[in-house]
């Protein structure tokens, strides 16, 4: 197993902890590969919950450019919702974990297809 497998594999283990929902394999390691290099890095691989400026460049970048939502407050409460179920005090909220979560929130795995 490489590197980015030991780490869908860590994120697969968060959300059967965490959240108490077994992955769609698939569609995990789809995200996890849609998240790109950052999924390497100490600081980029983690959502800080509580920079409201990181969550609004989620909503910019992965939820209006990514997934092709349209921008309304229904967008940023999804994020709130996600993070508030993480835990804001948990800081280790995984971006894949994290977009993961609100790729299925909002039904939007067909992205991913």
């Amino acid at each position: 197993m490489g590197k980015r497998d030991d780490l869908i594999a860590t994120y697969a283990a968060d959300l059967r902890d965490k959240f108490g929902v077994t992955a769609d394999m698939d569609l995990l390691t789809k995200v996890t590969i849609g998240c790109g290099p950052v999924i390497y890095s100490d600081d980029a691989s983690t959502v800080a919950g509580s920079d409201k400026a990181e969550l609004q460049r989620i909503v910019d970048g992965f939820l209006n450019k990514k997934l092709g939502l349209p921008d309304g407050p229904d967008l940023m409460a999804g994020v709130d919702a996600v993070i508030e179920t993480y835990g804001r005090s948990n800081r280790s909220k995984y971006r894949a974990v994290v977009y993961y979560l609100l790729t299925t929130h909002f039904g939007k795995q067909s992205v991913y297809g």
